[in-house]
């Protein structure tokens, strides 16, 4: 997220890149799908570290890393990665042993459409969308041995095509298998991130973990755009939107556990304490798109909240009328049910 936008997250300069750890792994190849903020941002730290990294885009971007490659600015330091192999066909790009797919949700079905020549015998995918329902959606696809299920912590926005701009700390990737372990290829693909400093999270229940960012960006975004945009500290600091706050916290809590996610007990006080850390001009993405008119993570955010406490049989009555409010703009505008 920008200045206006850390509710959804979560090194020195060098023409060759990000400077490696301990010694990377290396042989592996890997696709990104999605060559956007987080695509952008990940892809081209890998390809300035000398990483085989095949970028599957289109249109401008596409051009733009034909001809000059890749550039990666932010606030502790730039990278290019000038000789990138990237095509709008997979099937250019071949089988890898890994593919990020960094696509946003609205994005995710054509994106599935485009994985099938990318995918050998061994490839893992990792999901990094927001949202807590792209794993299965890409498992159902795939099946479940092919999936990482992934979780983004990157501040990083494209700024012209072909250059993305990240903002604060060089973020972070988490990532385990679907039963939440840790095998050979996650511990190959993490020292490849490693080495091309890019931290990793290694958190102890990775489905807990996705949850626990569900729970604090969706009734922020949600709130913030229903409420014409106003930000996370207007939203924190009025006494009745920040009870609304909470209370759409707790809703996502009691839906995670009744569907036997292992949320800790204390989740709803971290995320809280998260939102009052986050700098009071932020705003999330959901709600910058929303009131922009541009097509956005709304079925993944809010809806997903409605379908999976109907699943769950909890209530979740804050977030059925922030959805109805939300639907009926964006139906004014975008033409998105």
């Amino acid at each position: 997220m920008t200045a206006r936008s850390r509710v959804d997250a979560g090194a020195g300069r060098t023409d060759a890149g990000p400077a490696g750890g301990d010694g990377p792994p290396v042989g592996a190849s890997i696709a990104v799908v999605g060559a956007g903020g987080v695509g952008g941002h990940l892809g081209g730290r890998l390809a300035a570290a000398g990483h085989d990294v095949r970028f599957l885009a289109r249109g401008t971007t596409l051009a733009a890393l034909r001809r000059t490659g890749l550039r990666v600015t932010g606030d502790a330091g730039d990278w290019v990665a000038p000789a990138l192999r990237a095509s709008d066909d997979p099937h250019d790009l071949g089988p890898v042993d890994y593919v990020l797919l960094c696509v946003k949700t609205p994005h995710l079905p054509p994106a599935l459409d485009a994985l099938d020549p990318l995918v050998g015998t061994d490839t893992a995918v990792v999901t990094v969308q927001n949202g807590v329902e792209a794993p299965e959606q890409v498992a159902a696809r795939l099946g479940r041995a092919r999936v990482l299920p992934g979780l983004a912590r990157v501040v990083a926005t494209p700024v012209a095509p072909g250059e993305v701009r990240y903002h604060g700390p060089p973020g972070a990737l988490g990532f385990a298998e679907w039963d939440g372990g840790a095998s050979d290829r996650v511990f190959r693909l993490r020292g490849l991130l490693r080495g091309a400093g890019v931290d990793v999270l290694e958190p102890a229940d990775i489905w807990a973990a996705l949850w626990a960012k569900f729970l604090l960006v969706v009734p922020v975004g949600s709130l913030g755009a229903a409420t014409g945009g106003a930000t996370v500290g207007e939203l924190r600091s009025r006494p009745g939107t920040r009870r609304m706050l909470v209370t759409g916290m707790r809703e996502i809590y009691e839906t995670g556990i009744a569907l036997g996610i292992a949320l800790p007990p204390d989740a709803l006080d971290t995320a809280v304490t998260l939102m009052d850390r986050q700098p009071a001009d932020s705003t999330a993405s959901l709600q910058r798109d929303i009131l922009a008119g541009r097509l956005s993570e709304f079925d993944a955010w809010t809806g997903a909240v409605v379908r999976l406490a109907g699943r769950a049989g909890r209530p979740a009555p804050l977030h059925g009328m922030l959805h109805e409010l939300l639907a009926t703009r964006i139906s004014r505008t975008v033409g998105q049910k």
